[in-house]
């Protein structure tokens, strides 16, 4: 008995930790350094900020957005000059190839063999132009101030990449999967502000982030997330990627859940993979303030947490059984009234019941993790995935 409850407050603790825990600690540090947030950006006027500049948009059949997409890029507030605009389409047999070339500001490479998203961004390299890098998502629309907001980090030598801020869109329909997916950036967004005052953002979202140009290195074709790898590489050199809230890039939700789901077993997947190929940054003393944040905010939620879930609760109801103290009880009547709320959630999905969304978004994210892991295990992940279905706006 002793042993287990050793276990169930350890499963507790990792929990808490992890999910609230980590970032109040840092956000402790942070105010106990008095450390105001880092002011990367040298005096001067702003166009002293304004390095040349290259984004690189990876689309694979995107004929319905790409227009959008070009349209909102060439709409950036930057000089023509200094901001170069490539567009790869390889593997697309839609008409995303054919609109994009009609723009002569833009530059279009395709080829037609698929390889994965890695193997065309690795391809587009090859053409830029710039110094820094700015990468993309063709299902995103980033504001006008974007690129100049990000670029200015970089009058700072130790500055190797920025992330910018992913924003869900909330539709008319706005779904669970929707608000639930919205709920979940806002919360990491907070987490990404707080990694960056306290030193570095742990991996960055693709949706909007950049680098500089001489730190790329390739990271292999078979790499599922190409943007938290290629980010991570960057803060073992001993760069820092600082967060940008104001470079955002919107991005309408998943259409339902389902779809959803199709999203986040295949970022779990590829998560484990992460895991296998980052090992080193489990030595501390390496990367002492790097593996801390990467072990906290990353490795403890895609491993501990999901597998301390089930073993809590039947941890607590075998505990409750052996006459013990009322505060074990109220545990696991808690528990049980948090899964019920989390089943409810799926059950009135339909019916926008928002008081269900976090524990109900909670719960699937962590079987999605389990769904991951097998698919990790089995092989069964590729780089060339089916995209999710978004709502339409």
């Amino acid at each position: 008995m002793t042993i287990l409850k050793i276990i169930y407050f350890l499963g507790i603790f990792i929990l808490i930790y992890s999910y609230f825990g980590y970032g109040l600690f840092i956000w402790t540090i942070i105010k106990l350094r008095k450390k105001r947030k880092t002011n990367y950006i040298k005096n001067g006027s702003i166009s002293d900020n304004e390095l040349p500049v290259s984004i690189v948009i990876a689309a694979y059949n995107e004929e319905q957005i790409i227009k959008d997409k070009i349209e909102n890029t060439l709409k950036i507030d930057y000089p023509t000059n200094k901001f170069q605009i490539l567009i790869i389409t390889d593997g697309s047999n839609d008409e995303t190839y054919n609109i994009a070339k009609k723009y002569e500001r833009i530059e279009v490479l395709h080829e037609n063999l698929r390889k994965g998203k890695i193997a065309a961004i690795h391809r587009a390299m090859k053409y830029v132009l710039h110094p820094i890098v700015v990468f993309s998502d063709a299902n995103t629309l980033l504001n006008k101030e974007s690129i100049k907001n990000i670029s200015r980090h970089y009058t700072s030598d130790y500055v190797g990449g920025v992330a910018g801020e992913k924003i869900i869109l909330q539709t008319k329909n706005n779904s669970v999967a929707g608000s639930g997916e919205g709920l979940y950036w806002k919360y990491e967004s907070k987490l990404k502000q707080l990694d960056s005052d306290y030193y570095t953002v742990v991996g960055a979202a693709g949706e909007l982030f950049s680098i500089r140009k001489e730190l790329y290195e390739y990271v292999g074709q078979n790499i599922i997330l190409d943007d938290f790898i290629i980010s991570l590489n960057i803060c073992k050199k001993g760069f820092k990627v600082v967060y940008e809230p104001n470079a955002f890039a919107i991005e309408s939700p998943s259409q339902s859940i389902a779809e959803e789901q199709k999203r986040k077993i295949r970022i779990s997947a590829g998560a484990f993979q992460s895991i296998v190929i980052q090992k080193d940054l489990l030595n501390v003393i390496k990367y002492p303030k790097l593996s801390f944040q990467y072990i906290s905010h990353r490795l403890l939620r895609w491993t501990l947490c999901p597998i301390f879930l089930p073993i809590i609760f039947f941890a607590n109801i075998f505990i409750v059984m052996n006459n013990v103290p009322i505060i074990y009880i109220i545990l696991l009547i808690m528990q049980i009234l948090f899964y019920q709320f989390a089943l409810l959630g799926y059950i009135f999905s339909k019916y926008k019941l928002k008081i269900f969304y976090v524990p109900y978004y909670f719960v699937f994210l962590n079987i999605s993790l389990y769904m991951g892991f097998y698919r990790y295990l089995k092989g069964k992940q590729s780089v060339l995935w089916d995209k999710a279905t978004r709502e339409a706006v």
